[in-house]
């Protein structure tokens, strides 16, 4: 099965295409005048909360309103953004989205929103690979190692994700396609929860995010065996990518973007986006972001519409191709 090609450069240059939805034109005399509430759909402790928190914390120095993090895990992000989609499109709850976004209207038999149609984009704002990582109990100290072990104990070996649909999951479901291996899958309400088990023992495997695993991996408490990236990690090139040490072509990154609710004004969406982007341009913000393993990055809202709409047509040729389904 041939993936699409890779995404990593694609993020960095965007290309305009029309707004994901029609934004109300009405003025806005003034905005924000109350506290902001951002809504996450993954626990705690993990990489998106993370990514939220930072947003929060720029929009609360720029706007000098308060900003809630509202968690809100469960089924792959889509109770969030069920939230956020029935939410008044007034810039006062938006929605922090990531890789399971894009992934779910093609892994679930039916969603209560539309992907397409019940959001605004207002900006792509970070990205970051994750890591094959393994418990010290597995004998495996490389991909070709774990596959070898996967495929002498079929059935045996597990691996967590923080949900289905989430890039954690998808790149396990990819490596038993291309592999020709099985890996059991057990999904978790975020990633801290599959974190915890997997420092514990109870699952064999799992791709987390940087912010989240390198700690632990520079401790010894995991072992990282690739990158699931087409590049290697800044902050450990020593391992190498999944398509490098044995499956050419494969790669799944993480990703995180800021929504708002369809008809949100079209005034909120852009002072919400510039606002936003001028920060992460300043070393301050954007070193926020290094500091967890995320990259940086801004858009404009027509070019996060158009990479969320690449990113939907991609995902369901693979996720039928691959013949997944959450339900």
């Amino acid at each position: 099965m041939k993936i699409a090609s890779s995404h990593t450069e694609k993020l960095l240059v965007m290309a305009t295409m029309l707004p994901w939805a029609a934004y109300a034109q009405a003025p806005v005399q003034a905005y924000p005048v109350k506290s902001i509430r951002i809504v996450v759909g993954f626990a705690g402790g993990g990489a998106a909360e993370i990514a939220a928190r930072i947003v929060g914390q720029i929009y609360t120095e720029r706007f000098g309103q308060q900003v809630i993090i509202d968690p809100r895990p469960g089924a792959g992000g889509n109770i969030a953004a069920d939230l956020v989609a029935k939410s008044p499109p007034d810039g006062y709850t938006l929605l922090t989205c990531a890789f399971a976004f894009t992934v779910n209207p093609s892994l679930f038999s039916k969603l209560p929103f539309d992907a397409q149609k019940d959001f605004a984009p207002v900006s792509l704002f970070a990205y970051t690979a994750n890591f094959l990582t393994v418990h010290p109990s597995v004998p495996a100290r490389t991909l070709k190692e774990f596959i070898a072990l996967a495929k002498a104990r079929p059935g045996q070996l597990t691996f967590g994700s923080a949900g289905n649909g989430t890039a954690s999951h998808l790149a396990g479901e990819l490596m038993n396609s291309m592999a020709g291996i099985k890996l059991v899958h057990i999904p978790y309400k975020g990633s801290a929860l599959a974190h915890t088990d997997l420092l514990g023992g109870h699952i064999s495997s799992a791709f987390p995010g940087v912010a989240i695993s390198l700690p632990h991996i520079r401790a010894g408490r995991l072992r990282a065996l690739a990158v699931t990236g087409l590049k290697r990690a800044q902050s450990l090139p020593e391992v190498p990518t999944i398509s490098e040490a044995g499956l050419p072509g494969f790669e799944v990154i993480s990703w995180y973007g800021l929504l708002a609710p369809a008809a949100t004004p079209t005034d909120i969406v852009q002072r919400l986006n510039g606002e936003l982007n001028r920060a992460l341009q300043e070393p301050g913000s954007a070193d926020r972001l290094k500091a967890t393993g995320m990259d940086p990055m801004h858009t404009t809202p027509a070019e996060f519409d158009s990479f969320l709409k690449r990113e939907l047509a991609k995902w369901n040729e693979v996720i039928k191709a691959m013949g997944v389904r959450a339900n």
